[in-house]
């Protein structure tokens, strides 16, 4: 089945020639000129397959939009932006987007990043990872159930993006040993050399602030200075 696309963008030539470009990949596109309307057809028509968004967006900007998004849906995201500035790269990923692709680009990369995020959606749990308890405090006992896809707090289900998931359930895997950065770059972005290792911290970042008992003081996935990161399960 052909892969919807979603293509949220206000300049009229850019959206013309990114939509051109992604049928000639094979993609089925779908456009928005402005966030609002996006959030229109998202809400009309269900999310699609993959979404590119742009940050400067007349009207509600792009990490407003990417945070609207990511209150019911776990859509795949990348920001497609002229602005490669740190602060903007990191803002983004923290509001929810996956990736980060600076313009202008090369369209077999931007593809080669879409169907890696697409890969990650078909295989959102391993069956090969049995039902694990990372917290085992009686008032927050925490759980990883790779195989419902879902992590569990005190019985709650705790809503995660598929990136945040696939992360937990790597860190879960390898339970106390160190994980490089790089090495969580091939196992969850699965892109190599496209790999930045600043959407590996952010993500961990947001992660830590849906599960550690205190995101100031981490206990459950700690930083390995030099190294990377480790998972502990916490008694």
């Amino acid at each position: 089945m052909t892969a919807q696309l979603m293509i949220v963008e206000d300049d009229t030539r850019v959206r013309a020639s990114l939509r051109l470009a992604m049928e000639d990949e094979g993609y089925t596109v779908a456009e928005a000129d402005c966030a609002e309307n996006a959030l229109d057809q998202v809400h009309n028509l269900g999310a699609p397959d993959v979404m590119l968004v742009d940050l400067m967006l007349g009207g509600m900007d792009g990490y407003t939009y990417i945070r609207e998004v990511r209150r019911a849906h776990d859509v795949p995201i990348i920001v497609v932006s002229a602005r490669d500035d740190t602060h903007d790269v990191v803002a983004a990923l923290e509001a929810g987007a996956d990736d980060f692709v600076t313009k202008p680009f090369e369209v077999k990369e931007l593809s080669a990043r879409i169907r890696a995020l697409r890969r990650r959606t078909r295989n959102t749990t391993d069956r090969d990872v049995t039902e694990t308890v990372l917290d085992a405090a009686a008032h927050r006992r925490l759980v990883l159930c790779p195989e419902r896809g879902a992590l569990l707090l005190a019985g709650e289900e705790v809503h995660l993006t598929l990136t945040e998931f696939r992360l937990l359930c790597e860190l879960a895997q390898n339970d106390s040993l160190v994980l490089s950065r790089q090495v969580l770059l091939d196992k969850i972005w699965d892109r190599g050399f496209f790999g930045d290792e600043r959407i590996v911290d952010v993500h961990v970042r947001r992660l830590r602030t849906k599960i550690e008992r205190d995101p100031a003081d981490p206990r459950l996935i700690v930083t390995v200075r030099g190294l990377g990161y480790r998972l502990d399960v916490q008694s």
